[in-house]
């Protein structure tokens, strides 16, 4: 079954003569539970909810591969879902090698909450394999790519084996190709996580975030991970609320298309960039000139919705989004309507001023690209 076919299909509920076809949320703290707990599915909302349960089997679903099935738990943001991976893998002593250039949370949770606590932490670039030099004694490979904001790509299969090799645990921020694009698990990752506020929800208009893992994956103790997440879920109450649930899980049966629509027009516009003077780097992995196409199309499936180029400075970057019509100037990306914005305003990367991060959304591309054209002429 192709992949459009199997995620619309996978948000419907079983064919039970006059039930709904689509799940609906389930709002409760408790729910009735006599006698023994361990004898009822659904005890308290702080542990599991009938909505989750739809929306993670989605979910799993789109994780799953050839060979494996994958399990996969939801939290209440993308960066909560990032936490639930380091928490259930870190302890003090341990070391964890992360990207320098990978998205900003990952790098503040690590170093606001874990090394005060005795993580030892080792940063080298995404782009050309960097941190495979800094594995000796690690407990934690985290990878993203593309990365963000940069859209820089690495060898997540070679980088798999290499930590394997050492020890380590692998996971990978796939927000920005999302598991559609992308399969980290059959990549030889052992945690699949995204922020599900992105391209899976896909309106921009709520947070969520989800991990999977291969069924029946353990720790080098023996642990199943799905296990440690769980634990880790309920006891922390990162989760998230059922309304949420049901509104991502209600998304889910457009992302095909509207992925596809996304990356068309990132692709159209990448290329469209790349023309005009006025921009110095197009950053994107589907320009073969991109200096790690060869390797992004192998991986993956398709090369996301999101882009970034270089104006000549900040001044030049903000007339742009002050000029642009049909381009909302806000952080994140992922929605179906087009986005962008100076990223160094942040401050939380190396990067240069006038860099603009563009998340393509599902407008009528003559209609970007026309737009795009006038607001940097």
């Amino acid at each position: 079954m192709r992949d459009a076919t199997r995620i619309i299909r996978s948000t419907l509920t079983p064919v039970v003569v006059g039930e709904p076809i689509h799940h609906g949320p389930v709002f409760a703290a408790p729910f009735h539970t006599p006698g023994d707990p361990q004898e009822n599915a659904y005890t308290y909302a702080r542990s599991h909810n009938p909505t989750w349960t739809a929306l993670e089997a989605a979910l799993a679903q789109m994780e799953s591969g050839d060979g494996y099935t994958a399990k996969a738990l939801v939290y209440g943001s993308g960066l909560a879902a990032v936490a639930a991976v380091f928490g259930a893998v870190l302890r003090p002593g341990d070391v964890a090698v992360l990207p320098s250039d990978c998205y900003f949370g990952a790098r503040s949770v690590i170093e606001q909450q874990f090394v005060p606590m005795g993580i030892e932490l080792r940063l080298a670039a995404t782009a050309g394999d960097a941190q495979a030099a800094l594995l000796a004694g690690a407990k934690l490979l985290w990878l993203e790519s593309p990365s963000n904001p940069k859209l820089d790509v690495c060898d997540i299969a070679q980088l798999s084996k290499l930590a394997h090799e050492a020890g380590a645990l692998v996971g990978v921020d796939n927000t920005t190709a999302t598991p559609l694009g992308q399969s980290p698990l059959a990549l030889g990752a052992d945690f699949s996580m995204s922020s599900d506020t992105k391209m899976i929800s896909g309106h921009g208009d709520l947070l969520a975030g989800h991990v999977a893992v291969r069924e029946g994956a353990v720790d080098a103790a023996g642990v199943k991970l799905y296990d440690k997440l769980l634990q880790g879920r309920t006891v922390s109450g990162a989760i998230l609320g059922p309304m949420e649930a049901w509104l991502v899980l209600r998304s889910i049966a457009t992302m095909p298309l509207r992925l596809e629509r996304g990356c068309a027009n990132a692709l159209a516009l990448a290329k469209f960039l790349s023309t005009r003077p006025e921009v110095s780097q197009v950053m994107y992995p589907g320009l073969e000139s991109h200096e790690s196409y060869a390797l992004a199309a192998r991986q993956m499936r398709s090369f996301g919705p999101v882009l970034s180029f270089v104006l000549k400075d900040k001044a030049a970057a903000n007339r742009f989004l002050a000029k642009a019509e049909l381009i909302t100037d806000a952080t994140s990306f992922g929605a179906v309507y087009t986005t962008a914005e100076r990223r160094a305003r942040w401050g939380h990367d190396d990067i240069p001023e006038g860099l603009v991060r563009l998340s393509a959304g599902c407008e009528a591309i003559e209609d970007l690209i026309e737009d795009v054209a006038q607001a940097l002429a």
